[in-house]
């Protein structure tokens, strides 16, 4: 009866150690800080797909640039390293299709942009496929707001001289620089130092970074302009995508279209709560002129026109689901 016992269980653990080795990581990095949306979305999607994979794949989550900030992410992706990321600004430097969303006040709200994923999904997916990447789903980074160590910023004119950090993105430095600021790229990882030590004035950023980086520390000065609405995309490279069986493409695909309620629903949340809390942080808070910017963008929509192969084509059918 011992040796019935005993293999019984050597059995059991023979099991268990065979299903634990069948079960593939899959591991999802992002730069979100702890509370942020990045990271709250990417949970989310996780409890989905490890709901549905049980015992087949688990998604695992690195946030605050464990596994590199959002250029090396993407890297790591086709290399195989990481299988999901969440880039945002960064797509613009990817494809220039998606420098779209870099022009100011194009996105005027959530259902805008739920309406654009489902409606013009496909183009960007396909600019980012001639890439290499596979965008699985459409979530959100959020509608950007200024913050700075010098002044209020009311209108474009304010932001003059001030050394302002911005995402590695071209469009949103040669915004910038039309507003009269001296836009300084910078990964996200880097920023608080950077604006704790002086090396740049102010940063840009949707209220659920700002408040999860601990900005308001750093920063006296927060001016709600939302310039730039920046969607996230939960993003896997071709390659990967393609050598998944069908039971994990199903999940993930499923898991990240069902996730966009969510996050959306979260972020605008996020939106009216932390203006409180970075008033009571110290921070002075004051409303942009939203007029005054519009009219100084005029040029930036020109220039993505003219540069950017069916450029205006894109603006149009843009702004047309925001009507």
């Amino acid at each position: 009866m011992k040796l019935k016992t005993i293999l019984l269980a050597g059995a059991a653990v023979a099991l268990v150690a065979t299903t634990a080795q069948a079960e593939t990581i899959l591991k999802f990095g992002h730069v979100g800080k702890p509370g942020s949306l990045f990271e709250t979305s990417a949970n989310h999607f996780a409890s989905c797909a490890n709901a549905k994979l049980k015992g087949v794949a688990k998604v695992e989550v690195f946030g605050s640039s464990q596994l590199g900030n959002d250029k090396e992410l993407l890297q790591k992706l086709k290399l195989g390293q990481v299988q999901f990321s969440l880039p945002s600004s960064v797509m613009s430097s990817v494809s220039d299709t998606f420098g779209v969303f870099e022009m100011p006040y194009i996105i005027k709200s959530r259902a805008q942009m739920k309406r654009i994923s489902m409606k013009m999904g496909s183009v960007f997916k396909k600019a980012a496929e001639a890439k290499g990447y596979e965008i699985l789903g459409f979530w959100e980074n959020g509608f950007r707001n200024i913050t700075n160590n010098v002044r209020p910023i009311y209108k474009p004119a304010d932001l003059k001289g001030i050394k302002l950090r911005t995402p590695k993105g071209a469009w949103r430095v040669k915004m910038f620089k039309a507003y009269g600021a001296n836009p300084t790229p910078m990964s996200f990882s880097e920023v608080f130092t950077a604006l704790k030590t002086g090396v740049i004035d102010g940063e840009e950023n949707p209220m659920a970074q700002i408040w999860s980086a601990k900005f308001q520390e750093v920063q006296k000065y927060l001016s709600i302009t939302h310039h730039v609405y920046t969607p996230g995309y939960i993003v896997t490279s071709v390659n990967q995508y393609k050598s998944w069986p069908a039971n994990i493409k199903t999940a993930v695909n499923s898991c990240a279209v069902s996730t966009q309620d969510f996050v959306y629903k979260t972020a605008a949340k996020l939106d009216s709560d932390l203006i409180a809390k970075v008033k009571a942080a110290g921070m002075k808070v004051n409303k942009a002129d939203k007029a005054a910017f519009i009219a100084a963008s005029g040029a930036i929509y020109k220039e993505f026109a003219n540069s950017v192969k069916g450029g205006q084509k894109l603006i149009d059918e843009v702004q047309k689901l925001g009507k």
